[in-house]
């Protein structure tokens, strides 16, 4: 997979208009950015980046007329892998990036928010705005990305909900007892409740192979990435447990680039990241049905998992968003505030938890 450049020809252009016009014109001054991801073109948030961030970008900073960015793209391991994109990006690898943050438990803690708050909303588009908003109200996601020589742009949400899907059906919480289930960071921690069953950490690239030869039983994603991944071939079945929607992309920028940027440019990367995030958002829900179809087309079965054993899953569990309260509490984080906030906002929107996390 090779390297892709856009460029716009809006500065030979204008340099011809200059020359044609006497100096009426000015050229626009070119800023080079690499925007990078270790996840594959098709991924959704990396196709909506390049076909939606980038393009709005340069929309907005076109009617300026001032600034036009030159882009280099390299995602799918071009530059880094999946979880090398944080590391990428302070060293100066990428420019501009998405952090994939369930990776990052221990540098980005604080974007753990909703991963520790399972089974209250399952819808992307709520979760997203509530976790931007407090990282906009709270400065701890800030901070823990400044550490990291980034600047923090949006967080987003890109999948309408987890799920767990799996080589042999599955209908309750005790179906699941001595599995070994791939999943990614804090949703490992879902099974700790269970007995015998055993989180296999993976990134989304690996699921198909570790369920096609026997390394795990189950795992955890969203219909949208299954059909995306082909799962229903290893995985014809998916539990449909509703556990719910995660922030797990944030769109971060280098600090030292971003120093160096015209105030103009900050204003347009930071007003578009939050359409962004909202344009992604919206179409993980718009294709959540269709994704779950597209699953049954492709051979998968959907079990409804009932109201009475996602309650008890919920209740197996231990308060691991008051444990990541207390972790952040403890560095002097607010953590216990950001969680109050965190589900009061979730409530407002009319979501009520199977467990109130903050509240015990």
């Amino acid at each position: 997979m090779k390297l892709t450049r856009r460029f716009a020809l809006a500065t030979s252009v204008a340099l011809g208009l200059t020359g044609a016009l006497g100096g009426a014109a000015s050229a626009q001054e070119v800023i080079e950015l690499t925007a990078i991801d270790g996840y594959p073109e098709r991924s959704m948030w990396v196709a909506e980046f390049s076909g939606f961030f980038i393009p709005r970008v340069d929309e907005l900073l076109a009617e300026q007329g001032n600034y036009q960015i030159n882009w280099m793209e390299a995602y799918g391991g071009q530059i880094v892998r999946p979880r090398g994109v944080l590391e990428g990006i302070n060293l100066g690898l990428g420019d501009i990036g998405i952090v994939t943050t369930i990776f990052h438990n221990s540098a980005l803690p604080s974007q753990g928010i909703s991963a520790v708050t399972p089974f209250v909303a399952a819808d992307a588009r709520v979760v997203a705005q509530a976790v931007d908003e407090i990282a906009r109200e709270f400065p701890q996601m800030s901070a823990e990305l400044a550490a990291e020589n980034q600047v923090y742009l949006a967080t987003g949400v890109v999948l309408d909900t987890y799920q767990v899907f799996s080589t042999e059906p599955i209908s309750s919480l005790s179906d699941l007892e001595g599995l070994r289930i791939a999943g990614a960071g804090y949703n490992l921690r879902y099974l700790e409740g269970i007995p015998g069953a055993a989180g296999v950490r993976g990134g989304l690239p690996d699921f198909y192979n570790m369920l096609q030869t026997g390394v795990v039983e189950a795992a955890m994603l969203w219909p949208e990435a299954a059909g995306t991944f082909n799962i229903a071939e290893v995985a014809p079945y998916m539990l449909q447990a509703d556990l719910g929607a995660v922030n797990s992309k944030t769109v971060t920028v280098n600090a030292d680039v971003w120093a160096s940027l015209p105030e103009e440019v900050q204003g347009v990367l930071q007003q578009v990241a939050i359409e962004y995030r909202d344009h992604v958002a919206g179409i993980a829900m718009d294709r959540a049905e269709a994704a779950r179809q597209a699953y049954i087309d492709g051979g998968g079965t959907i079990v409804e998992m009932s109201a009475e054993e996602r309650q008890a899953w919920a209740d197996s569990m231990p308060n691991i968003a008051q444990e990541w309260a207390a972790n952040l509490d403890a560095t002097g984080a607010p953590g216990t505030e950001m969680l109050v906030a965190y589900m009061d906002k979730l409530r407002d929107a009319g979501f009520t938890p199977l467990r109130d996390w903050a509240a015990e």
